[in-house]
């Protein structure tokens, strides 16, 4: 079959290596335009793009696909099909009837659960037990094609969304490769998706960041577990804006916000139920440290209070 694939960042980058690995031959990669990145803020090219490039791919990286003249390129190079992953543009129906097969997704989430922008954000928030990958045919709804292929993967208690994504990604990139392979043979059926259990994956926001101390400590582990490694979960200790990469739930009762213990191995904060222990963190401007580090150039008292409003 001759395949277009589209993606722009590491997870679609891992799907695209599968594919090479596997032998099929890619006729054209879209990838986003270079953005700036970096200290200097130079332009970058994106995972997607500079794989592909090591394989001698053709990368095409239009602005948008309701430009007539990228419909027409597409049309020209006559794909059998195409596969998303991660790409970050919407297609039109005039790109997706253009395969002949269709356009084939790559999604990290069990549909109808978590349709969306950041499925695996939301799923850690949420307290899922699980996640997954679908390869899902597209249509002119936002993540609501039928089904060819579903894999769940658990979501252990210590991941964060840069662990499961990792995990989702390596999965994504096999699924897709027994997709190809199914829908060459004729022997997938695609499932509709159920319409009861639709939930959307709102992009983050940074205004989500911070902790509400009032909240569970339970609930905050998972906030600080969903927001690392972007934007990172924050809290405010006397006036300075602390970044907290990870927070661990345990007993213990006070008063929202206030530092009841201060030891090498954590920093021990009262919430609305039981108690967060911080292992680490990063003053603005600063590196990420595990706590005995950040407490030898920064000291923290027991008593002291962590700001309760998000506001």
């Amino acid at each position: 079959m001759k395949i277009v694939f589209a993606g722009t960042p590491d997870f679609a980058a891992t799907a695209l290596a599968a594919l090479y690995q596997a032998g099929h031959q890619i006729s054209l990669v879209l990838s986003q335009p270079d953005r700036p990145a970096g200290r200097g803020m130079s332009l970058q090219a994106s995972p997607v793009k500079r794989l592909a490039l090591e394989h001698g791919t053709e990368v095409f990286q239009p602005l948008n696909l309701k430009d007539e003249e990228a419909q027409a390129r597409l049309r020209r190079e006559a794909p059998d099909v195409m596969v998303v992953a991660a790409y970050g543009l919407l297609l039109p129906q005039a790109v997706l009837d253009i395969p002949r097969l269709g356009c084939l997704n790559i999604h990290a989430s069990l549909l109808p659960r978590w349709r969306g922008a950041a499925p695996i954000h939301r799923a850690i928030l949420a307290g899922d037990r699980e996640s997954g990958v679908c390869i899902m045919a597209m249509e002119a709804g936002l993540d609501t094609g039928p089904v060819l292929l579903r894999r769940a993967e658990p979501i252990l208690e210590t991941d964060t969304t840069a662990l499961l994504h990792d995990r989702l990604a390596v999965l994504g990139g096999e699924l897709i490769v027994e997709a190809l392979a199914g829908l060459e043979a004729g022997k997938l059926v695609a499932q509709p998706q159920e319409e009861a259990g639709a939930v959307y994956a709102a992009k983050l926001s940074k205004g989500e960041a911070p902790l509400d101390w009032r909240q569970s400590a339970e609930v905050l582990s998972r906030q600080v577990r969903a927001f690392n490694p972007f934007p990172g979960a924050t809290a405010n200790l006397g006036g300075n804006v602390l970044k907290i990469w990870n927070g661990v739930a345990e007993a213990g009762e006070g008063n929202p916000g206030q530092v009841l213990e201060v030891t090498r191995q954590g920093i021990r904060v009262a919430c609305g139920q039981g108690t967060l222990v911080i292992r680490e963190l990063q003053k603005a401007g600063g590196k990420r440290l595990p706590v005995a580090q950040f407490l030898a150039g920064h000291p923290v008292q027991v008593g002291q209070q962590f700001s309760v409003s998000v506001a």
